[in-house]
């Protein structure tokens, strides 16, 4: 399937977010998809893989989670990003990390994506689908639970952070999701050590949460990202299985 890739500019009640599109280059209104970032921001790794969901017949859209210091891309990336060599790369984009992920924030902007979807026609009506990557993967989770409405499938991996002891930790509003969800772990991941693994999936369970919870062996935080230090093939190829397994099922294009 051709697909067609552009970049669109989306209003926000915080300013205007720059995103990349792509869809189907046929003219149809296709199943939605949220593509989430991970901490490196939105760039042509990521692109490629909405054009690879868009191939399967979704239309597929990755906002700048940091738009509000910029467009992207912030800050400069090397063709190969040495993840335990990129000190000054995360102390530029971590306070912009810590105001994406902050539950008022991730709602509003889900909010906007969601106006634009729904007002776009290349979106078919309906429910949509969410899937992110690291920071993405928490901001998938947000989705889920402030837009249980919206939200029909929600695969979330590699992420941190996602059942800490924090009061606002998003594990705690597992309640409200409605969506199916998947969790591809990495296990060396200190951003997502057992304990709260354990406490996600137990928290999943117990709001009664369609969910499957894998952890992928050998893997490291960042495995699906093949512009990373941290890329592991045979997990990013478990990933997309795993990923498109649940789009067909709780969201067919």
């Amino acid at each position: 399937m051709t697909v067609r890739g552009t970049l669109v500019d989306i209003p926000t009640a915080d300013g205007t977010a720059d995103a990349y599109l792509a869809h189907p280059d046929d003219g149809r209104p296709h199943p939605g998809v949220l593509l989430y970032q991970d901490a490196f921001g939105l760039r042509p790794h990521l692109q490629a893989m909405a054009d690879r969901i868009a191939e399967a017949g979704y239309t597929v859209l990755v906002p700048n989670a940091y738009y509000r210091k910029g467009r992207a891309p912030l800050v400069e990336l090397p063709e190969l990003i040495d993840v335990e060599q990129c000190a000054e790369i995360y102390a530029q984009l971590g306070p912009l990390l810590v105001t994406a992920t902050a539950p008022d924030v991730a709602a509003r902007d889900a909010d906007a994506y969601l106006a634009w979807f729904d007002g776009s026609p290349l979106v078919k009506d309906g429910p949509i689908g969410v899937t992110g990557y690291c920071l993405g993967a928490f901001l998938g989770l947000r989705t889920a639970t402030s837009h249980p409405d919206r939200v029909a499938a929600a695969a979330c991996f590699h992420g941190g952070h996602l059942a800490t002891d924090r009061p606002d930790s998003p594990h705690l509003d597992a309640r409200r999701i409605t969506a199916e969800v998947y969790f591809g772990h990495a296990d060396r991941d200190d951003a997502m050590p057992p304990a709260q693994i354990a406490r996600l999936s137990e928290a999943m369970t117990a709001a009664g949460v369609r969910h499957r919870a894998e952890v992928y062996e050998g893997a490291g935080h960042g495995f699906t990202q093949a512009d990373t230090t941290r890329y592991d093939a045979v997990g990013d190829a478990r990933h997309w299985t795993a990923l498109f397994d649940l789009l067909k099922r709780s969201l067919p294009a």
